[in-house]
C-alpha cells in the first residue's frame, strides 16, 4: 500500500510544484522582467549537459554489461537529451552562433522529444519484433547513436544562418511538441509505476518521476517567454528530470562489480564469478522475494545457474551467452512468485488442475521479466526450461531444435538438481542414480547432444559435482548476500 501511494504522490507532488511555480512566476512576477543572462546561459547549459552525456554514457555502458536492454534504452534516450540540450546552449546568440534564435529553441524541443521517445521504448516489453530487433544491436546503439548525435551537432551549429534564414518561426505549432512528449512520457509513467507498485525497484520510481519532470519541461519551454523568469524554470527541471533517472540507474544497480571486474568474468569463465556479476540489486530483490515465498527455490536456481554455466562451458558456448545463461538461470523460477503457496508448498501430489497452474510458472516469469529489460536469450531460458526434446514439456510444447539451446541446457541443469536435493515429500536421490535418469531420458526429455556433454563433464569433473552437493546454505548465502555486504 505503500509504494502504491508513493508511486502516486512523488511525482504528483513533483509535477504539481514546478508547474505550479511556472505559472506562479509567469504571473506575478514584476512586469515579466527579463533576466538576460546569455553568458551565464551560454557556460551553465553547455557544461552541464556535457557532464550529463558523460554519465549516461557511462550508464549506458553499465547497460551493456549487465544485459538489460532497458537501462541501453534509457541511456540513449538521455544522451540524446544531453546532447541537444548541449546544442541549445552553445547556440546560444553572441557566441558561436553570431544571432538567431531558431536553433536553440528547435534544439531545445527536439531534445526532450527524442528522449520521451526513447523512454517510451523503455518502457515497451522486450518480446516485441522490433525491441527484440534493437537489443540485437545492443552493444552497437550506443556509440553509434552517439556518433550520429555529435555529428548532427556539428552540422547544426556550422549552419545555424542558414537555419536562422530558412526557420525564422517555429516549424510546427506549439501544442505538438507537448503531445507527443505528454503521450510518450504518460505511456511510460502507467507502465512504470505498474512495475513499482510490483517489484519496489528504485529505477522504475525514477522514471516515473523523470517523465513527469520532461512533461512539465516541454510545457514551459514551449509556452515560456524568452529570458523571462519562469523561462528560466524549465532548465532546472529539466536537469533534474536527468538527475532523478540518472539518480535512480545509480541506487538500482549499486553493489555491482568494477567494470574491470565485469571484464575479468567475460573473459576468464569462472560460473561464480558470472553469476555474481548477473546479480545487480534488482535481480538480487527478484531472488529475495522467490526465497521468502519459497527458500528452496532460491537456493534452486543458483544451483542451476552453477550447474548450466560448467555444462555449456563444456559444450563450448561463447562467453556472451554464458553472461546470458547466469542471469536467466538465476531468476529461471521467479514465476512461481505468482502461484499460491498451498500449490507451491504442498508436501503431497498435486492433482490435474494443481499441476496446471504450476505449468503456468514460466509464462508468469516470461512475462515479468520481459518488463524488466531482461533480452531474448534470458526471457527463452525463463520460458522454455521446462519444453521436452520430444514436444510433451510446456508451456508451448515445443520440440526438438525448436528448443532455443540455452533452455535445452538450462533444462538437464534443472532436472539434475531437482533430483539430487531433498524436499519435504521426498529424499534426494544419488548423484549416479540421478545420471542414470538423465541418460534414459536422452532424446526424450533432454536434447541428446547436452545429456551426452553431461555425462561428459560427470566423468571429467567429479570433483565439481562433489563439491556442489550438500553446500545449500554457503550458495543460498552467496545468492542473497545480506543488504550490509552490498
Amino acid at each position: 500500500m505503500r509504494a502504491k501511494l508513493w508511486s502516486w504522490l512523488a511525482p504528483g507532488l513533483l509535477i504539481g510544484i514546478s508547474l505550479g511555480a511556472f505559472f506562479v512566476i509567469n504571473e506575478f512576477s514584476h512586469r515579466h522582467a527579463k533576466l538576460e543572462h546569455p553568458v551565464g546561459h551560454f557556460y551553465i547549459v553547455s557544461i552541464v549537459s556535457l557532464l550529463a552525456m558523460l554519465v549516461s554514457i557511462a550508464v549506458g555502458v553499465a547497460g551493456i554489461k549487465l544485459r538489460n536492454v532497458n537501462v541501453t534504452f534509457l541511456s540513449v534516450g538521455f544522451i540524446s537529451l544531453a546532447g541537444l540540450f548541449m546544442l541549445h546552449g552553445l547556440s546560444t546568440p553572441g557566441f558561436i552562433v553570431s544571432e538567431g534564435r531558431a536553433l536553440p529553441a528547435l534544439a531545445g524541443s527536439l531534445s526532450v522529444v527524442i528522449a520521451s521517445a526513447w523512454v517510451f521504448l523503455s518502457a515497451m516489453p522486450t518480446d516485441l519484433a522490433f525491441v527484440r530487433w534493437l537489443s540485437r544491436l545492443q552493444r552497437a546503439l550506443l556509440p553509434a547513436w552517439s556518433a550520429v548525435l555529435a555529428l548532427g551537432i556539428l552540422l547544426a551549429v556550422a549552419n545555424a544562418g542558414r537555419m536562422e534564414r530558412q526557420f525564422p518561426h517555429p516549424v510546427t505549432p506549439p501544442w505538438v511538441p507537448c503531445a507527443l512528449t505528454a503521450a510518450f512520457c504518460l505511456f511510460a509513467m502507467y507502465r512504470y509505476r505498474k512495475l513499482y507498485v510490483m517489484t519496489r525497484f528504485p529505477i522504475h520510481l525514477g522514471i516515473v518521476c523523470s517523465s513527469g519532470l520532461l512533461i512539465v519541461s516541454i510545457i514551459i519551454m514551449v509556452y515560456g517567454t524568452v529570458w523571462e523568469a519562469s523561462w528560466w524554470l524549465y532548465h532546472f527541471t529539466l536537469f533534474g528530470s536527468m538527475l532523478i533517472m540518472v539518480g535512480g540507474v545509480m541506487v538500482q544497480y549499486i553493489g555491482q562489480p568494477s567494470v574491470a571486474g565485469l571484464f575479468k568474468t567475460l573473459f576468464r569463465p569462472d560460473p561464480r564469478g558470472l553469476i555474481e556479476s548477473s546479480i545487480s540489486p534488482g535481480v538480487r530483490s527478484l531472488i529475495t522475494q522467490t526465497e521468502d515465498k519459497d527458500a528452496y527455490t532460491a537456493v534452486h536456481n543458483y544451483r542451476v545457474a552453477m550447474y548450466a554455466l560448467r555444462l555449456a562451458e563444456h559444450m563450448g558456448v561463447q562467453p556472451r551467452m554464458l553472461r546470458a545463461l547466469a542471469q536467466g538461470g538465476i531468476v529461471h523460477d521467479v514465476g512461481k512468485l505468482f502461484i499460491p503457496d498451498e500449490i507451491l508448498n504442498k508436501p503431497g501430489k498435486l492433482t490435474p488442475e494443481e499441476r496446471a497452474v504450476i505449468e503456468l510458472h514460466p509464462v508468469y516469469g516470461y512475462n515479468l521479466c520481459k518488463q524488466l529489460g531482461f533480452m531474448t536469450e534470458e526471457l527463452e531460458i525463463i520460458r522454455s526450461h521446462h519444453e521436452r526434446w520430444d514436444g510433451t514439456g510446456y508451456p508451448d510444447r515445443l520440440k526438438g531444435e525448436a528448443i532455443p539451446m540455452l533452455a535445452r541446457i538450462a533444462a538437464v541443469a534443472d532436472v539434475y538438481d531437482a533430483l539430487t536435493s531433498s524436499r519435504a515429500y521426498r529424499a534426494a536421490m544419488s548423484h549416479e542414480d540421478a545420471i542414470r535418469i538423465i541418460m534414459k531420458e536422452s532424446g526424450r526429455q533432454f536434447d541428446p547432444r547436452c545429456v551426452d556433454a553431461w555425462v561428459a563433464l560427470a566423468e571429467d569433473d567429479p570433483e565439481f559435482f562433489r563439491a556442489m552437493r550438500g553446500k545449500a546454505a554457503a550458495v543460498k548465502a552467496a545468492a542473497v548476500p545480506a543488504a550490509g555486504a552490498t
